[in-house]
């Protein structure tokens, strides 16, 4: 083959490499942006649980009345947090009881946040994607 040929060839194959190499990067970044989309309200209701209303003391002898709206990410998980519920109770107990009448005034965003990630740490199938307040009465 001519010098010519060879330089085609190779210059051809280089390019196809680039194309290729573009399409994957471009598509992945277009699927990261379509699954970074927050779950639509109908997703939130259908898959939501209702926490029982936990009434416990603080550390501080204050008593307070509590109630949760648990967000899952599908029906497999929104079940196990179903069963979960005495663990979800446990914890509820445990993180009040360590919090004082001010510190569950200004941090339930704290609570929220460690529900989650402990309710995460026993979930087998699915997860917690957001716990929500929907109920709070101090004594």
């Amino acid at each position: 083959m001519s010098k010519l040929v060879k330089t085609m060839i190779t210059s051809l194959v280089v390019l196809l490499v680039i194309a290729i190499a573009s399409l994957v990067v471009v598509l992945n970044v277009a699927g990261e942006n379509e699954s970074g989309d927050a779950q639509s309200i109908d997703d939130i209701a259908n898959y939501s649980y209702e926490s029982p209303e936990v009434t416990t003391d603080l550390e501080d002898g204050v008593f307070v009345r509590i109630q949760f709206q648990i967000v899952t990410d599908g029906k497999s998980a929104l079940k196990e947090v179903e069963k979960r519920d005495f663990q979800l109770k446990n914890i509820i107990i445990k993180e009040l009881a360590t919090k004082t009448e001010e510190d569950f005034k200004s941090g339930l965003s704290e609570l929220e946040e460690v529900i989650k990630t402990r309710l995460n740490e026993l979930m087998e199938e699915g997860q917690i994607t957001e716990v929500y307040t929907i109920n709070k009465i101090l004594q």
